[in-house]
């Protein structure tokens, strides 16, 4: 089937030509005339089958089937939500490439950058806004965007959208919309408690569906490396090495994990970016540049990257930490193995990681392959020399230089009688005080006596060692009356 036998408008035909594309993936070759009738769609498909192009172009076709009146005032007709910035962006990046000889304004609408220009943009009048849902609220409540006469609302990566606490979000955007309107709904996974929700937001819609729900791409090689936590690090390293690892996206539970993933790879030589959320959206977005360029070999990002890095030559996406959801699992290799590309994805299991493997091979039916590197040493110790953030380690001596030695200039383990509540080496240091051979302790300092160490010379032997001395003028404490009648004293 081509393009053209899906009823798309001659003008997009020509910008999906010259994008290079020459038939339609199996997704968009079922979706696009379902979407061109009318109606709701829920579209599920595996993640780098061509989901946004599904959803694009048929909308496309409409919009330039119905143009707005000269002279009318432009307003927004299309309204797409996505949960990560970088998806705004890759969807305005393939909006612009298939709407370019249409008269259409496109604008986007996401957090971390200026608030001007997208209240600008909203202003104007633009035909399809692309947005989160956060800052696009944000704009809303500041009445910069007009929705009264949307026609079209896509929810895209809508498993995510409706999960992970986006659904309030998503119900104060639509409550906001008008009712008449198409309502698409596009995925590379959708559960049955989350497809119930969609009830709230479509009419009656069609499922399409190709491959089995959940399941990765197979044209990407699924490999696992069984290996202890503290030896993942070395592990990658020695991954890398492989002169067929060119371009490598890395996945770490954690923001601080991701940070400390590339300062280890930067250290060793490999030239490499993070992507999470404490990234500004500029570092985010010239992280992505350099890693689609090549300026770097790998790219170390969190979850909320799986979801919106559309980079074609990806080789290969390493599992650092293996996720705890399936479906995030699914999502992470599949910026791998993109429009029938091949690719590999290679997952680091430790022991305590072990379950979630065996809840992802239940549930996609299947065993993953096993493998063991070729000279790597499995059983090497944990390293000894700290990871410490350098500026940790210098906070961590400022700070020992700044604390207090205590009074009468006594050392942490010196031969002086230790004040406060520490014990001497002789005598009963009981109380608030105690001394060497029953010698009053000195002072009030805060230095303690080494309780478990040999006693010292002056010690009397066990068993005959004296009272501690009251001081000048004082009674003995409760707590020493009662050790003195324990000891018959």
């Amino acid at each position: 089937m081509s393009f053209k036998e899906l009823g798309l408008d001659s003008h997009i035909l020509t910008a999906i030509q010259e994008a290079g594309y020459t038939e339609p993936t199996p997704i968009q070759a079922a979706a696009i005339p379902v979407v061109i009738q009318g109606g709701d769609v829920i579209g599920i498909a595996q993640t780098g089958t061509g989901k946004t192009a599904a959803f694009t172009l048929p909308i496309l076709t409409r919009l330039a089937a119905n143009p707005i009146p000269q002279g009318q005032r432009r307003h927004t007709r299309v309204l797409v939500l996505a949960p990560t910035r970088e998806l705004v962006a890759q969807i305005e990046e393939n909006v612009l490439a298939y709407a370019k000889h249409l008269p259409l304004k496109i604008a986007k609408v996401y957090g971390g950058v200026g608030e001007k220009p997208q209240k600008d943009a909203l202003r104007a009048g633009s035909d399809i806004v692309i947005a989160c849902p956060g800052r696009l609220l944000d704009l809303m409540g500041q009445r910069c965007a007009d929705f009264s006469k949307l026609e079209y609302l896509v929810l895209d990566e809508a498993d995510r959208m409706l999960d992970m606490g986006f659904l309030p979000d998503i119900r104060r955007v639509i409550n906001q919309l008008p009712k008449k309107r198409q309502t698409l709904m596009f995925s590379a996974t959708l559960s049955k408690e989350i497809e119930s929700l969609t009830h709230e937001f479509q009419h009656s819609p069609k499922i399409v569906q190709i491959g089995k729900r959940s399941n990765p791409a197979e044209t990407v090689t699924q490999l696992v490396y069984e290996v202890q936590k503290h030896l993942k690090l070395s592990l990658l390293m020695h991954l890398l090495k492989d002169d067929s690892m060119q371009m490598v996206l890395v996945f770490s539970r954690t923001k601080h994990g991701a940070d400390k993933i590339a300062r280890k790879l930067e250290q060793s030589g490999v030239r490499c970016a993070t992507l999470h959320a404490n990234r500004s959206q500029n570092q985010r977005l010239r992280a992505l540049d350099d890693f689609k360029t090549g300026t770097v070999r790998v790219l170390v990002a969190t979850d909320i990257a799986a979801r919106g890095i559309d980079v074609d030559g990806i080789s290969h996406v390493v599992n650092f930490d293996f996720p705890h959801i399936v479906e995030d699992y699914v999502h992470r290799i599949g910026r791998t193995g993109r429009a029938q590309a091949i690719g590999d994805a290679i997952s680091f299991v430790s022991p305590d990681e072990a379950a979630d493997l065996r809840k992802l091979e239940k549930f996609i039916n299947r065993g993953l392959v096993r493998k063991r590197a070729e000279g790597f040493d499995y059983n090497a110790a944990s390293p000894v020399v700290s990871d410490e953030r350098p500026e940790r380690r210098e906070q961590q001596r400022q700070f020992q230089q700044r604390r207090p030695q205590g009074q009468g200039g006594q050392q942490r383990h010196g031969q002086g009688g230790g004040g406060g509540r520490s014990g001497g080496h002789g005598g009963q240091g009981g109380g608030r005080s105690g001394g060497h051979g029953g010698q009053q302790g000195g002072g009030r300092g805060q230095q303690q006596g080494e309780r478990r160490s040999a006693p010292s010379a002056n010690a009397a032997p066990r068993g005959q060692q004296g009272q501690a001395p009251k001081r000048d003028g004082q009674q003995p404490s409760t707590a020493r009356k009662l050790w003195n009648r324990l000891t018959g004293k």
